[in-house]
């Protein structure tokens, strides 16, 4: 007698046989997912792919520093006596340089001959128009007197200042009419530039005055824009502040430190006619005032210290640049012998000359930057003008 098979029995055994057939294909496919989209990927592509012992991967190669840019920066360059002063005079700016435009830099050239960028403030006119102005000083001199410039190594002048518009609005062109006549690069007020040195570097710079002022968000935007456009480093050139004040205000700090955080690399102040202190923040570098360089303002400046600031800039590997320390060289705005006591009665020959390393006189210059100075002999502390102006 035949034996009965019960269906019902066979078809659950069949369902379990297929149940478990679907589960082995479905453990060899794997889901990836791709923008909303969904792909069956089989696992073994993958494996393919991505093998289960990859070999470690290579550590990224060490920054190295590949080069150094140094960047000189010094103070204000009057080359012109003021208005009341014959240029026939002895003590006249003009009478000291006669024909010899490499005077002046005499004595200081051998430090911007082989640097790569050097800036200076202009504060005069050059030009041979017969100008006239109602200013109670005012400063203009030959266009011949751009040589000084070009002979004494300097690369960039700002001309955002308090002086550039001694003989009225609009006249300040042809004092840019000279320096394109020279090839010497300048900055205007409110402009922001980037010009190439000869070793490579895209060196932006942004120059302001605003009688004084710096506007904080245009000076910002002016940063970002230079950086955006491919500058490697960033000068703010401001001329700000009061004069024969020794230290920064806080509107001035303020104001520096916007500059760095917005993506500057270097601060370079002017208007003070004196050294005022060097502050590191950050990556940045803040030169509040350089004082004065080559100075027909006056025959016998109140304060004759100045110096060079040579700030080193380094390339690595990386592409990045960044402030790599700088160097300071203490000088007097003459070549005549400094008295010891600090008398402000010295003779100015407009010949800026390195003091001796050591010295009473090096020292106090170095006493101006890192901020101890002592302001004059009475020791006063200038409080009621920064409460004015801070």
């Amino acid at each position: 007698m035949k034996k009965l098979i019960k269906r019902p029995a066979f078809a659950g055994l069949a369902f379990v046989v297929v149940l478990l057939l679907t589960v082995l294909v479905i453990r060899r496919i794997q889901v990836q997912r791709i923008w909303g989209d969904v792909v069956f990927v089989p696992v073994s592509a993958l494996e393919t792919a991505q093998p289960e012992n990859p070999e470690p991967a290579a550590p990224p190669a060490p920054v190295t520093e590949e080069k150094e840019y140094v960047i000189s920066i010094i103070g204000d360059c009057t080359l012109a006596s003021a208005q009341y002063i014959d240029p026939s005079e002895h003590r006249s700016i003009e009478y000291h340089i006669q024909q010899d435009y490499s005077y002046p830099f005499a004595f200081t050239r051998e430090y911007f001959a082989e640097d790569d960028l050097t800036v200076s403030n202009l504060e005069c006119a050059l030009t041979d128009a017969r100008l006239q102005s109602s200013e109670q000083f005012y400063f203009r001199a030959p266009a011949a007197y751009a040589e000084i410039l070009t002979s004494g190594g300097v690369d960039f002048v700002t001309t955002a200042n308090n002086h550039m518009g001694d003989f009225g609005e609009g006249r300040e062109e042809f004092t840019y009419m000279t320096l394109d006549e020279h090839k010497i690069p300048y900055g205007k007020e409110g402009e922001a530039k980037i010009l190439t040195t000869d070793s490579g570097l895209k060196v932006g710079i942004y120059c302001a005055c605003n009688h004084l002022s710096p506007d904080p968000e245009q000076a910002e935007a002016a940063v970002r824009k230079l950086r955006a456009d491919g500058a490697d480093y960033v000068i703010c050139a401001l001329h700000w502040g009061k004069e024969l004040v020794y230290k920064p205000f806080d509107s001035q700090v303020e104001l520096a430190h916007r500059c760095i955080d917005a993506g500057a690399d270097l601060i370079y102040g002017s208007h003070s006619h004196c050294l005022q202190p060097v502050e590191e923040y950050k990556d940045g570098l803040i030169l509040y005032s350089m004082g004065n360089w080559v100075f027909g303002g006056s025959t016998g400046p109140t304060d004759m210290d100045t110096a060079i600031i040579q700030v080193h800039v380094k390339g690595f590997s990386d592409g990045s640049i960044r402030n790599g320390g700088y160097t300071v060289v203490p000088c007097c705005v003459s070549s005549r012998p400094v008295k010891e006591n600090y008398s402000g009665d010295n003779y100015n020959d407009y010949r800026p000359t390195p003091y001796t390393e050591g010295s009473d006189a090096y020292n106090r210059v170095l006493s101006k930057l890192n901020g101890t100075f002592v302001p004059d002999s009475e020791g006063r502390d200038y409080s009621d003008v920064y409460a004015q102006y801070g």
